[in-house]
Parts: structure tokens; sequence; C-alpha cells
């Protein structure tokens, strides 16, 4: 064990908190682990991770804790008994939540005198401590600069803003474009799948579209910032056509249509609104404002 490097804690040994304090533990961290059935860390302890007894215990070992359990109430019914000894010390709280409460999360910490930073892990498991991997953080920014190092044993950390609930809107935003992306793309595999072709060919060519995609979104994004959609591309009305097209070739071939559906219908929306003529990106003035609060 590296003593130059960092002491910390892990709290909760799930799959990604064991894989936490494996990837502190490859890097050379004096690591603590805690979690309520103690077998689960039998497999760190033989690589060098310290059992603690409690809770109270693990927090105590270490200037940095990081947990990562089931959810935001089991986060205080880990810690709430212990509060009383946590002043003075950082939690970085990586348990999937809503902004509302990362909030309420940091208020508590800052009432029992602890340093807080809320994070979001984006990557399964088998991804943490690949230096490409980002892990978001929000909250104090002096916080975040004085562990950076250490947290960047995880993967690629990113701070995102001092408003502590940053992390966990972005978590949400980007599944949000995660699962449009890949039920769009399980949608257009089914039907080319109808006429016979595999996924593993559709895939690469998929792939090459998605990246001029991506250009799309860095020539709309300004846009969207000024609320003023140039329709010098293809306008929304184009778009509705286009979409006739593919709502046509799925019904034929049986496939489902609820996906392309959906956008069609927001499309729509956009053309009804006055949008017709704008480029796609003016879609966001309908999914801004829900046809129930217009």
């Amino acid at each position: 064990m590296n003593t130059d490097r960092q002491a910390v804690t892990v709290i909760g040994l799930g799959s990604m908190g064991s894989a936490l304090a494996a990837a502190l533990l490859d890097r050379g961290h004096p690591t603590t682990v805690w979690n309520r059935s103690a077998s689960r860390a039998r497999p760190l302890v033989d690589r060098g991770a310290r059992l603690a007894a409690t809770p109270g215990e693990a927090v105590a070992a270490s200037p940095l804790t990081l947990a990562c359990v089931l959810d935001h109430p089991a986060l205080h019914v880990v810690l709430d008994p212990f509060a009383a000894a946590l002043a003075g010390r950082t939690l970085v709280n990586l348990t999937t939540g809503a902004p509302e409460q990362a909030h309420e999360a940091a208020a508590w910490a800052g009432s029992h005198g602890l340093d807080y930073l809320d994070g979001a892990i984006m990557t399964t498991p088998p991804g943490v401590g690949n230096p490409e991997t980002m892990f978001l953080y929000s909250g104090s920014s002096a916080v975040f600069e004085a562990h950076r190092p250490t947290l960047a044993a995880l993967g690629d950390p990113l701070y995102l803003g001092a408003d502590p609930g940053l992390a966990s809107l972005y978590d949400a935003a980007l599944l949000g474009l995660m699962w449009s992306t890949m039920t769009g793309w399980l949608h257009g595999t089914a039907l080319v799948g109808a006429e016979g072709t595999p996924a593993t060919a559709f895939t690469p060519v998929a792939l090459r579209w998605l990246t001029a995609v991506a250009g799309f979104l860095t020539t709309y994004a300004p846009q969207v910032d000024a609320g003023r959609y140039p329709g010098d591309d293809a306008t929304v009305d184009v778009q509705i056509a286009a979409i006739d097209h593919l709502v046509h070739a799925a019904a034929a071939r049986g496939v489902d249509n609820a996906l392309p559906e959906l956008l069609r219908s927001a499309m729509e929306r956009a053309s009804a609104a006055g949008h017709g003529s704008d480029s796609y990106a003016s879609v966001i003035e309908v999914l801004k404002k829900p046809a129930d609060a217009r």
C-alpha cells in the first residue's frame, strides 16, 4: 500500500461499491470498507482493504468517504447514527438519486460539519478505474479540487458546478440520451432485420451515422441557447415528411412504431407552434412546454 496516497473509506459494497474500492486499492490508496453484509468485503480484504466493524469506525478511518448504497434513505440509515462524529471529514455521495435528494443530503452534511460532494458514475462496474470513464461531481469547488487526485483513481472526474444537484441532473439527462439512442438503434436494427440484415452488419453503418449526428448537436446547441432556430438545413416540416417514410416502412414490416410515432408527434407539435420552417432544434420549445402546461 502506498502511504503517500490519501486514505479512503468506501461505504457499501454492492457491485459498484466493490469496484470503487478495488480501483482505489489498485492505485495504492489505503482503503477501509464497510458493508451491512461483511462477507461482501472478503475479496477486498484479501487484496489489502481494512474492514471496519461499523460505519462510524469506517468514516473515522479516512479523511474522505465514498458512499455507494442502495438509495438516499439507506444512506441516512447507515450514517445518521454516527452523524456527530462526521465533522471535519468529506463525504462524496455516489448513491444514485434525484437532484432534490442531493440538495437534501448536502444540507444534512453541512448541518453536521461535513464537507460534501454529490457524484454520478457514468459507467457499469467494469468501467470503474478506466481513465476515460466519466465521473460527474457537483458541490463545493474547493472540496472537489482538494480531492481531485484521489477521485481520478476512479475515472475522469468532471466538475459541473457548485449546485449539488447538478451531478444527479446530468446523470438523468445523459441516461435519457443513452436510452433514446439505444432504443433508436434497436428500432432500426429491427427494421433492417425484417429484411434479413443482421445487427452486426447494420451497426457499423449506424455508428458512422451517429458520428455525423453528433455534429448536428454542436450546431444546434448555440441555437437552443439563443432561442433562435434558422432553418438553413433540414426544417421541421422536412423532418416530418421524412419520418412518415420510417413509420410506413416499419408498419409494412410489422415493426413496432411507438418510438417514431412519439417523435413525429413532437415534430408536429413544433410545426403547429410555428416552427415548421425552423431547424429541428426548435422541437425543444415543445419539450420545454408540455401540452398540459400551455
